[in-house]
Order: C-alpha cells, then structure tokens, then sequence
C-alpha cells in the first residue's frame, strides 16, 4: 500500500470569507463619539413657552449698579474705555460722553507685586479702584485677633466708588494682591475738580444718592411696610408690592439643519436597521449637543452669561477649594447641583485629597457621581477652559416654585420628534435626495438672580 503524504499548502475546510457571504453579520448601530451626558438638558425643569416667548416679572429692584468695567492698552499702558464708567454705581446711567472721557483721564495706574497692599484697612476712603488685571483679596481683622477673608476681586471688578458720594469714611478692609495686578486708581480731589465743572454730573450723582433714601429691602428691592409687636391700635402703614415696569422676556432660540438622505438608501439598504431613523438619530444627537452648549454659552440667554455680577465669586487661591465650594453653596438656598468642566472636577478631587477630605458620591438618575456637602458635582464638557488654564463652575436652585433656573421649549409642534424639536419633510429633488429639515426651539431663564452662582477663574492645571 502506498502512503500519500498530506498536502499542507492545500485547503483543508471553508474558508471564513466565503463562509461570511451565507452568514449575518452581527452589528452596532451607528456609534457617535460627540454624545455626552448632557446633565444640565436632564436637570432643568422644563417650562412651556407658549408663543414663544417667556417674560419673568420680577419685583421692583433700586440697584443703580453694581457691573465690571473694560479696559484697553496700548503695550504696558491700561486704561479704562469712557463708556465703562457709568457701571459705577452713582454713575449707572450716566451717558455724557465728553464727562465720561474727561474721569477717564484722570484715572492713575498702579501694578502691585502678590502680597503688596494695594488700600489698608482703617486709612481714609479717598480714591477709586479699578482691577484691570491680576487677582485681589479683601481681608479685615476678625474678632479673635485674626485676619479674615471677605472675599476676592478680578478683571473688571471695581471698590471705592463710595468715594463719588463724599461721605467721609475709612476703607473697611485691607485689598491685597494675590497675583500681579494692575489696577487704576482715581483720587477724590480729581474728581471733586471735575464734579465741580460738570453741572451734569453733579446733578446725577445728586439724584442717585437721591434714590438711595428710597426704602428697600436687603435684595434692593422696593420694601413692604408693615408693623409688629405692637399694643392697642396704632396706625398701621400702608403698602403694596411694586414691579418692575420693563420685565425681561426671553424669546426661543433654534437650531437647525437640513438632513439629506438619498431615496435609493431608504428603498434598498432598510434591513434590518432603518436607515432614515438612524440619520435622524444621530442628527437628533448633534442638535441637542449644541442645545446644551448654547443654554450655557450664549451672549443672550446663556448661564454663564446671565449669571448676576452679584453672584459671581473668585477662587481664594486659584484652583477649586472646598472653601471655594462653601462659598459657592452658601449664596442660596436649595442648591440642587454644581456644574464643572470634567478638567474643574478632576482639580477639585486634587483640593480634597490634599486636605484628606474623601467628598461622598451621590446617585443622580440612576448613575453615581461626585458630590459635595450632599450636592451633585455634574460634568459638563461645554463650559469653556481659557487658554489661561482657567474654567467657571456653576451652581443652581431649579424650578419656577422655587424661583430658580427652568429650560424653556415648546411642546406639540407640528412633525413634533421629541419635545421642542420637530422633523419636518422637505421634498425630493431632481437627484432622488430627500430632505428633511429638523429643529430644536429652547431657551434658559433664571428668574430671580440669587438662584444662579458662577465660581470665575477656576485654575485646572496647578
């Protein structure tokens, strides 16, 4: 018998490709790297806007300003824009150009080394200070022979302006340089010299501390007399709860974007995933994303935009502390969550270890997340990082019964796919392509300004 040696060169079974052409294969749908959590989209009460628009009426409020000033610079030489000065309190709605230009001129600029006192407690109050740049911390003895924080100052910020009053008074605390600064500085004899040659100015600066006598409550609001713990039968005052006469309205905004999918797709290549859901899906997706980035960065209704510059914080060292978060949580009540860049919570979590604080987690919507003081600590991809380094976190009370934070869309749209977002078809062209035109119609609303915080200048990077 002969013996016949196995050919290894040849084929021995079928192969896996021609084996594939009998099988199914098994499959994912269409897989998107851009999709995020989107916390804030999922935490915000949802309010409907019928007609589009949503007016937050609000009690008469007496602040005649509180805002951050500009600069400009030429090189090394910083000076504040004219204009900018009328978000000095007693200047608030001061619009007389030449005047303005005339202060502008008379301010001085300074640049402090960290750790130089820039005014000391207790000396007289008699100079204007703007930050053009640089960080400043405001400390003032405590009561146990100790130095207290009061809190900090950046960019645009401003102290002193009591200054354009003149009452005569001494500085209540002590402003410190943290970082190098530059600051502006405007002494009280050169504005008394050009006080005295404006009939304008001084006639405004008159009618403000005018509208100071006006009573009001702690807010700034138009007060509610009332009397208690009286006897017998005095008079009781009079009173009623004015409004503001111009309350803010927000209109929806959309995003929008026409999908093209060719009818040949649709027809042959359905099975067993349906080819338009799909586009749709992940179109669906993209729109929400920019939604959300949008409900946080946008000049006209975006959070951290609309933040009051009386809830806007400076970090005591530069990254997130945990007294950083105190102060932050403090400012309201009812805070429901912080939202932080990933980058924001990561240095946070540093901040902690260093102190040998181990933060418990919480579970929110079923996942478990960083909390603080038993508030969820959210990632949010769509808060900006400056090229500095720097980030914002935000904290919020949510709900119209609470006074807070709501997300504004309507709901029943017509082609209406999720709530606030219709596809609407749009026809087939001369190339078989057919269109489909999809919308997302949204807004953000804070209704009274203490249910929104922003801790500024976040480092993430030390």
């Amino acid at each position: 018998m002969t013996t016949t040696e196995p050919d290894l060169d040849r084929q021995l079974s079928l192969g896996t490709a021609a084996a594939r052409n009998l099988a199914t294969t098994t499959k994912t749908r269409p897989q998107m790297q851009g999709i995020t959590p989107r916390w804030l989209l999922k935490m915000l009460p949802w309010v409907e806007a019928a007609g589009g628009a949503y007016r937050v009426n609000r009690r008469l409020t007496y602040t005649v300003g509180d805002g951050r000033v500009s600069f400009t610079n030429v090189g090394a030489d910083v000076r504040v824009v004219p204009q900018e000065l009328a978000e000095l309190a007693l200047l608030r709605g001061f619009d007389d150009e030449d005047t303005l230009t005339a202060l502008a001129d008379r301010f001085v600029q300074h640049e402090y080394a960290p750790g130089e006192v820039i005014v000391a407690h207790g000396s007289p109050l008699d100079e204007v200070v703007l930050v053009a740049h640089g960080k400043v911390a405001k400390v003032a003895p405590g009561e146990y022979a100790d130095e207290i924080t009061l809190g900090t100052m950046a960019d645009g910020d401003h102290f002193g302006d009591e200054m354009l009053s003149g009452i005569n008074r001494n500085w209540p605390f002590t402003a410190k340089a943290v970082t190098p600064v530059i600051v502006l500085k405007l002494r009280s004899d050169a504005f008394t010299d050009l006080n005295g040659r404006s009939e304008a100015m001084r006639q405004h600066v008159q009618d403000a501390l005018a509208l100071g006598d006006v009573p009001q409550n702690a807010k700034g609001e138009a007060e509610i007399g009332m009397s208690s713990g009286h006897d017998g039968e005095p008079i009781l005052p009079g009173t009623f709860a004015d409004y503001e006469t111009s309350p803010r309205e927000y209109e929806l905004a959309v995003a929008q974007t026409v999908l093209r999918v060719h009818t040949r797709v649709t027809d042959l290549y359905n099975g067993p995933m349906n080819q338009l859901d799909e586009q749709i899906r992940l179109t669906v997706e993209a729109l929400r994303e920019r939604q959300e980035h949008d409900m946080i960065n946008n000049r006209e209704f975006g959070l951290l935009h609309n933040a009051d510059l009386t809830s806007r914080f400076q970090t005591r060292s530069g990254p997130p502390t945990p007294d950083d978060m105190d102060e932050l949580v403090s400012r309201r009540r009812k805070t429901k969550f912080f939202l932080a860049h990933p980058r924001a919570i990561a240095a946070f979590g540093r901040e902690c270890t260093k102190r040998r604080l181990y933060p418990e987690g919480t579970v929110v919507d079923g996942k478990p997340v960083t909390a603080w003081r038993g508030v969820p600590l959210l990632p949010c991809d769509k808060i900006p990082i400056t090229d500095a380094g720097t980030s914002s976190i935000l904290a919020m009370r949510t709900g119209e019964d609470d006074n807070g934070v709501i997300g504004l869309h309507q709901t029943g749209l017509p082609d209406e796919y999720q709530p606030g977002l219709n596809v609407r078809f749009q026809g087939i062209n001369d190339q078989a392509v057919a269109s489909y035109l999809v919308s997302a119609y949204y807004s953000a609303a804070v209704l009274v300004p203490d249910a929104l915080g922003v801790l500024e200048n976040v480092e993430i990077a030390r």
